[in-house]
Order: C-alpha cells, then structure tokens, then sequence
C-alpha cells in the first residue's frame, strides 16, 4: 500500500524572533512569529510602517539573520534555500540598471549563474512574455513607465525560474490606475506559473484582492495578530472588491490592526 506524505510547508516559522543591535540599545524587529506557507499560496503581509513585515520577508531570502526560534524555506534554513536558488526577490524600487536595456537587466542573474548565451536569450523572451512586455527588451528603463518598470523587475526575478516570489511593496509608488492594472496582472501571473508569493502592502484592498492568505502584523515588536485564509475564488475581477464577501474580509483585517496598535 502506497503512503502518501504531506509535502512539507514552503515556508516554516517557528517562535521567530529579531532584534537589532543599535547604537541606541536593541530593537526588537520580531517577536514570536509563527507562519505555515504552503506550496502555490498567494500570502499578503500587512500593518502599520516598522512592524516588521519587510524585515520578515528579508528573513525568509536569507538577508537577515533572526536571533530566535527557527525558520524553513522548502525544509532547508533560508542561507541554504538562496544557495539553490528557492526564490526571486522585487524589490520597492524597480532596480533597473539605466545603461543596460530591459533585456539585459534581466539577464543579469542569469548571466552571474552562469547560464549559456541561448538558455539566457529562451528565458528571456519567456519572462517578457510573462510580463507583457514583448517587443520592449531593446529599450532601455528610462524609456518605460513605472509601471512597465516594475513588470520588467518582475520578469528579472522570475528568469531564472524558482519556486518562492517575494516581493516588498512593488507596486507602492504608483497611481491607482496602475496599481490595479499590474495587480491584476500579477493575479493572472501567479495563476499561470503557480509560484509561492509572499507579498508586503501598505494597501488592504490590495491585500485582500490579490490573496489566499492575509497575515496581519502589529507595531514593533512585530507579531502576527491574525492571519485570514481567504474566502474568495481563485478568479477575481477587480469588481469582486464591491462584494459582501470582499468588504467582510477587508472589515477583518482592519479590525486586526486596530487590535494590534490596543495591545502596544
């Protein structure tokens, strides 16, 4: 008899904690954060400026190193998970080297891991493809929009194919319009590739429009006060944000930071 066993979770945190040496004393970034990602979720990190949710998602690539408790990419501690290439990062900023075209941005990492000159122009062409942005690789960044850069950041952390997509407030500096362009955009990525995205906002509608799970964080020390498995299909025109269902989760997640700033 075949025994199927669970695949384990994408992303582990268990008791984690963080505290940052200064000059001014110790700062406690995070506080006992505990968090199961599994494979092919969308989970959106929100609360207020400092509660941790980028300091987090540093963690998880391996940019930070917690002081407590333990943390999991795909079973292996985050150094070793960046060493085999578990995840792509998008930054808040685009990140675009302005002397270089779009293409050959995105072959950047391509090109430091040693991939041949043709594996790199098939990605490429594929990512481009992804982000529609096809028929733009020969330009260069300050030809583009912000938001075409920002897909063009996308594409970048998406070339060399790994499994984790991380992304800390891409979409942050941008006008609505955009912002629910590329959200939309994105929702449509993550359902053709069936990446593990973990995304940091500011922003509760985009929170809710765009995840399976929403983790809710308090000010510093930063802690997860709730964590919402969404109710919403997988399909989701932006007009689902005028739902019961919608507005009843957006509720939840204030109600949450509120909670969180009660218990400073």
């Amino acid at each position: 008899m075949n025994i199927e066993t669970a695949a384990p979770p994408v992303i582990e945190a268990r008791q984690l904690d963080l505290t940052f040496q200064t000059n001014d004393g110790p700062v406690h970034a995070l506080k006992d954060v505990n968090l199961t990602i599994e494979k092919g979720e969308f989970v959106s990190f929100i609360g207020p400026s400092g509660c941790g949710k980028t300091t987090f998602l540093r963690c998880i690539a391996a940019l930070e190193t917690p002081t407590g408790g333990t943390l999991t990419v795909n079973g292996m501690t985050p150094d070793e998970a960046r060493r085999k290439r578990a995840y792509g990062y998008v930054f808040q900023a685009a990140g675009l080297y302005p002397w270089r075209t779009i293409s050959k941005n995105i072959k950047l990492p391509l090109e430091i891991m040693g991939f041949t000159a043709a594996e790199q122009e098939e990605r490429v062409k594929k990512v481009l493809e992804l982000v529609d942005l096809e028929g733009f690789g020969g330009k260069f960044p300050w030809q583009l929009s912000g938001g075409m850069q920002q897909r063009a950041s996308i594409a970048r952390a998406l070339a060399f194919d790994a499994d984790i997509l991380l992304m800390d407030e891409p979409f942050g500096a941008l006008d609505e319009i955009v912002r629910d362009h590329l959200n939309e955009q994105l929702l449509a990525l993550w359902a053709r590739t069936e990446k593990t995205i973990g995304f940091v906002t500011h922003s509760i509608p985009e929170a809710v429009y765009l995840s399976t799970k929403i983790v809710v964080m308090s000010p510093r020390p930063g802690r997860i006060t709730d964590v919402i498995d969404s109710p919403l299909p997988k399909e989701r025109p932006l007009d689902i944000r005028d739902t019961p269902e919608f507005i009843e989760v957006a509720h939840r997640v204030r109600e949450g930071l509120r909670a969180g700033h009660s218990d400073e």
